[in-house]
């Protein structure tokens, strides 16, 4: 191939679209990208980072508890509720994990690097609410362990055991 074929089939390339699987042109193929949700939650993540770098690390406590407190109200009623149980739970488990939003979603972390985290349903119109815990969280055991729990709803059992995997997780 000459090097005014190349240029020329670079040319076409860039003009009508990306290459598919057999190396042709397609302009009909669709992005499989981030969803509308995900994209939202990226911008919500950057507005937090802005956020905490503009306001000191003595107001960035309190006004994490009153931001988490906010974006749950704004919750539909099913997710509201599991999250105002998990934010309790979480302040009485472990008081020294301070409330600060992840990606808009509640979350909990030792020395601004979060711990645990709640996810709405609705934010990634999923059927269940998530309760998640990062690297941080000390709940190792053994070679594997759940990171994440899907929530419906909380009872007693529930409301316990999640404290318990709380104090584990703040360590």
């Amino acid at each position: 191939m000459t090097n005014t074929q190349r240029t020329t089939k670079s040319a076409t390339k860039s003009a009508t679209g990306t290459t598919g699987t057999t190396g042709t042109v397609t302009a009909d193929k669709k992005y499989d990208g981030f969803t509308d949700e995900e994209r939202g939650a990226m911008k919500e993540r950057a507005k937090e980072l802005k956020a905490s770098s503009r306001r000191g690390s003595r107001t960035a406590k309190a006004d994490g508890d009153s931001e988490v407190r906010a974006k749950i109200a704004e919750m539909p009623e099913a997710d509201r509720a599991l999250a105002e149980r998990i934010h309790d739970i979480v302040r009485t488990s472990a008081p020294d994990l301070a409330p600060k939003l992840w990606y808009g979603m509640p979350a909990y972390a030792r020395d601004g690097k979060v711990v645990c985290f709640f996810q709405s349903a609705q934010k990634f119109k999923s059927r269940y609410a998530t309760l998640g815990f990062s690297d941080l969280a000390k709940l190792d055991d053994g070679t594997m362990w759940p990171s994440a729990y899907a929530l419906t709803e909380l009872n007693a059992d529930d409301e316990a055991r999640i404290g318990d995997l709380i104090k584990r997780a703040a360590g």
